[in-house]
């Protein structure tokens, strides 16, 4: 979990989310991310009400992880509400989904 940020960074692009930018490439991934994290390693999809949207993220072995809280300029204060997969996909589609996944898993077996 120490490197994943790292590797999102290089797996994140136009084709995870329409809202991204080179710079601010975390911007839009909330969604995404939640879910593929959430698929691979387990946990729970959380959320937080942010600028009236919903901000996804994940909480996984006791610990939240928000690797795409840097989108923001502050700090989310964060209410923790649980969520699910339903929820998080509206923030998204298939084919970003497919394409995180498929980027996301390919880094990670490169990494190892």
């Amino acid at each position: 979990m120490d490197k994943l940020e790292s590797i999102l960074l290089k797996c994140w692009s136009s084709k995870t989310s329409s809202k991204w930018t080179p710079e601010n490439p975390y911007k839009g991934q909330c969604g995404v991310t939640a879910l593929v994290l959430h698929e691979l390693f387990g946990g729970q999809i959380l959320k937080t009400k942010i600028n009236n949207q919903w901000h996804f993220y994940n909480y996984i072995d006791s610990k939240r992880f928000d690797f795409t809280k840097k989108q923001f300029d502050f700090e989310p204060s964060y209410s923790d509400i649980s969520s699910n997969c339903e929820e998080a996909f509206s923030d998204t589609n298939n084919e970003q989904y497919v394409e995180l996944k498929s980027k996301l898993e390919k880094a990670i077996r490169f990494t190892c």
